[in-house]
């Protein structure tokens, strides 16, 4: 897999409270525990057993702790971390991005080729005029400096050299069109999420039948095509809308699993049966894709002995699931 999973710390945090809240219970604990083992001797010359004549003290309460407030700013920080969003790192991340883009690497090279230009034109105009102030006379009160008017030409026409270069590499990267961006992998839904493991399937066999149908699109080693290039443009089409439509799903029963954290404990049991529903409903369009994919795999591998019955496979595994993408839509 491409995209690495990230721990839900979640969980972590709210036994972490839970123990921090729980601190003056455990340190009262330990105080009586150390007691028990503290020789009479040293606590002192009491006697163990009140006496008539001498009453016993009435021991002194133990101070109770308050209960050490709850840390919204730590849970804060330590979910954050889990979901690495550290502020410092994100920044340097994003920055970092941004410095290797193309759009931004094409810029760059742009202001280096245009002040290199300005340069060697400046340096050029220099010679020109040291030149013609040499070949005049005017350098020497009216002596011509041969010398120099010619070392002063040859450097105008190396500096001129430059100066066109960089004007012509200027024009070119001018003219440079980037090629388009590759669409960002959606993100999935967090490690917590019922729909997670789904969706993780579904990344994977879209991975798969993207290398299969490129294989489909190719000619044998006979020159002939595997099967028709409409079929597998057909496949490719019907798994995009079927992708589409289980991100959808997923993200519907994300949207439940948010409103069943934030409702009241009485109505929690219908939210999880709607959710265990519907992931029944996202385990049956990830398995039906998978159909597509294996149904691509059998055509694959009769390519080379020219079997029929796999090749017609995949033509009615796509027509399942465009039916399945179909009635997902209708579901979302």
């Amino acid at each position: 897999m491409g995209q690495g999973r990230r721990k839900d710390f979640g969980e972590f945090t709210a036994k972490l409270e839970k123990h921090i809240e729980k601190l003056p219970d455990y340190a009262q604990r330990a105080q009586e525990k150390l007691q028990r083992y503290i020789p009479p001797s040293e606590q002192g010359s009491r006697p163990s057993s009140p006496t008539a004549s001498q009453p016993p003290r009435p021991s002194r309460p133990r101070p109770q702790m308050p209960p050490m407030p709850a840390m919204p700013k730590i849970s804060q920080q330590l979910t954050s971390m889990a979901a690495g969003q550290i502020p410092v790192v994100a920044d340097a991340k994003a920055k970092w991005a941004r410095w290797n883009e193309p759009a931004a690497k094409l810029e760059r090279r742009k202001r280096r080729t245009s002040r290199a230009m300005t340069f060697w034109i400046l340096l050029t105009i220099l010679c020109g005029l040291f030149a013609v102030v040499a070949a005049t006379g005017l350098l020497k009160a009216g002596q011509v400096d041969v010398l120099q008017a010619i070392a002063a030409s040859a450097f105008t026409i190396v500096f001129g050299t430059f100066s066109v270069r960089s004007g012509l590499r200027l024009r070119a990267l001018n003219r440079t069109v980037l090629p388009a961006a590759p669409a960002a992998p959606p993100p999935l839904p967090p490690a917590r999420s019922i729909a997670r493991a789904p969706m993780e399937r579904l990344v994977e066999s879209e991975a798969s039948l993207a290398e299969l149908l490129r294989q489909l699109s190719q000619p044998t080693s006979l020159g002939t095509m595997p099967v028709s290039e409409i079929a597998v443009a057909d496949a490719r089409t019907t798994a995009s809308e079927a992708a589409q439509a289980l991100r959808g799903l997923a993200g519907r029963i994300q949207a439940i699993e948010r409103g069943r954290d934030s409702a009241p404990e009485r109505e929690r049991g219908a939210l999880d049966a709607a959710i265990t529903q519907l992931r029944d409903q996202l385990d049956d369009g990830v398995d039906g894709y998978g159909g597509l994919v294996a149904a691509a795999g059998h055509t694959v591998a009769a390519s080379s002995d020219g079997m029929t019955s796999s090749k017609e496979s995949l033509s009615d595994a796509t027509d399942k699931l465009a039916g399945l993408a179909m009635a997902l839509r209708e579901l979302s």
